[in-house]
């Protein structure tokens, strides 16, 4: 159980944070700043409520009843009818690491103070999140102008509703509760509004998401300087000076990471080259896991912008003393962002199908047909390349743009909407089909290494050449190969592969690197 204890302040919460709370489950607490923001708001909101102010969500109806006065006897019992009428998301329930990102994100958006929600309810989310309370929330729902049906099924339990799971069993929200020895909540005004109104789920499934893509690009790096190794291929475009001719965001980031995966090898020595150009899966590979990876640095930042932001409608300012109207519920930056990932991510697929199969060519690769050692009627890895097209297919389809497809809704009152979480849920499936690419490029080149005979492997590139090793054979006789897929899916997923890189990499000098370029070239 670790020690370590996260502070909410509302203005630093970063996405390797999330993933703590998330994954590692590091207890949160609220900063003093956080709490003094909070009962500030909620003073506003209720001295404005008792003037008896219109106050969308507060005094009046939400919606296409917005221009409904409600009674002042209504007004805080219709903040749990807020809730109630909301959860009406359908579907499969999102993970439990997902529940907790939107839990923390929230917390995090309310310690924000534009809310105007109690200390009380703030806390008694922190409660549930910290012992370990998890409401079932299902997947679809939300159009991502707030998340609201999702975010009312994760209040639900809160005010002793809805269904939660506590250490591994499914219970009702408030046996869930009663069992963490906690207490729902009486909301009172603006409570059941600020509770869903909010981009929880895009912004917690977001970060969560982007650790693991940035993490993927890293093993796709990898995976391809196996490539290199296994077809003997020219390293002289990534020399530094290419890069500086031409300095597209992250290109000379990706060149100099392969270079480092590589720092080692024979194939820094003059002769070593096969070719005087290689096929552009090999000689473009700066150029576009550079600009996947530009793509993704970009995303992050916009993320945890929004992480910090006050998101609530209406917005409660403390200092002024005024509630306002307003769109900072919107995040098209944020769904556009990872939009472009998806299409980033599904172009850095095409490269690494590409590789594979020109490494299986004895055409391109200059070895057996399929690398299978035996030949004749042996299979070999012919047939992954179906499945290869299967995923990049897959892949590609998932990449294509869903965040202008919303329609009005709310007697076309609310006529836009960006789609975010449709947005980071496909993104996520991506994700899922690019790491069995890889896994499959991993196989691939560690077969291509094997048939070439005893090479001097990159520091990075033995590493993982081990660790691949470790898992599964070389392929002789034609055998089941998914299994050794699903394997090699495990190690990327798991982080080991990274992990045992990153290991072998600390012996690495730069000096390597940086001299080899003028002994890079075919003999």
């Amino acid at each position: 159980m670790t020690t370590e204890v996260l502070v909410l302040s509302g203005q630093s919460l970063d996405i390797a944070q999330v993933v703590r709370v998330a994954r590692e489950r590091v207890p949160v607490v609220l900063s003093a700043a956080a709490r003094e923001r909070i009962l500030a708001s909620r003073a506003v909101v209720e001295r404005l409520a008792q003037e008896g102010k219109p106050i969308y969500g507060v005094t009046t109806g939400l919606g296409e009843k917005a221009g409904v006065r409600l009674e002042p006897t209504e007004l805080e019992a219709f903040q749990e009818l807020v809730v109630l009428s909301r959860s009406v998301a359908v579907g499969p329930c999102l993970p439990t690491e997902v529940v907790r990102a939107m839990l923390v994100v929230r917390v995090n958006g309310l310690a924000v103070g534009g809310a105007g929600t109690s200390l009380e309810v703030v806390e008694a989310m922190l409660a549930m999140l910290n012992a370990g309370v998890h409401p079932r929330v299902p997947a679809i729902g939300s159009i991502g102008a707030s998340d609201l049906a999702p975010l009312a099924h994760l209040a639900l339990p809160l005010i002793g509703h809805g269904e939660a799971e506590f250490r591994g069993e499914q219970f009702s929200g408030a046996e869930a509760l009663r069992r963490a020895g906690l207490s729902p909540v009486r909301l009172g005004i603006k409570e059941g509004l600020t509770l869903c109104s909010a981009n929880a789920v895009s912004l917690g499934q977001g970060a969560l998401v982007l650790a693991d893509a940035l993490g993927l690009w890293q093993a796709a790096t990898i995976a391809a300087a196996l490539s290199f190794e296994g077809f003997r291929a020219n390293l002289t475009p990534f020399d530094p000076r290419v890069q500086a001719a031409r300095p597209a965001p992250g290109q000379a980031t990706a060149a100099a990471r392969l270079c480092k995966l590589l720092a080692g090898s024979d194939l820094w020595q003059a002769g070593a080259a096969r070719r005087l150009q290689d096929p552009l899966s090999f000689r473009c590979l700066s150029q576009v896991h550079g600009a996947c990876l530009a793509s993704l640095e970009l995303a992050q930042h916009t993320l945890e912008s929004e992480l910090n932001g006050a998101s609530d409608n209406p917005l409660v300012l403390p200092e002024a003393g005024l509630i306002l109207s307003n769109g900072n519920f919107d995040i098209p930056a944020v769904a556009l962002q990872l939009e472009a990932v998806g299409l980033s991510l599904s172009m850095l697929a095409n490269l690494t199908v590409e590789r594979v199969k020109r490494l299986m060519s004895p055409v391109f690769s200059g070895l057996p047909l399929s690398l299978t050692p035996l030949g004749g009627n042996r299979t070999g890895l012919a047939t992954l390349q179906k499945t290869l097209t299967a995923l990049a297919a897959e892949l590609r389809h998932l990449a294509a743009p869903i965040c202008l497809s919303a329609m009005p809704v709310s007697d076309d009152v609310e006529d836009h909407a960006t789609l975010a979480p449709l947005v980071t849920r496909k993104t996520a499936e991506i994700l899922m089909r690019l790491r069995y690419i890889v896994a499959i490029e991993l196989l691939v080149a560690a077969q291509a290494i094997d048939l070439r005979g005893p090479l001097q492997l990159g520091h990075g590139v033995g590493a993982a050449f081990k660790a691949i090793r470790a898992e599964v054979p070389p392929l002789a006789e034609d055998r089941i190969l998914s299994s050794d897929v699903e394997r090699l899916h495990n190690l990327i997923a798991d982080g080991t592969l990274l992990r045992q890189v990153a290991a072998a990499e600390q012996t690495e000098t730069a000096t390597e690197t940086e001299e080899s370029f003028v002994l890079a070239s075919p003999g």
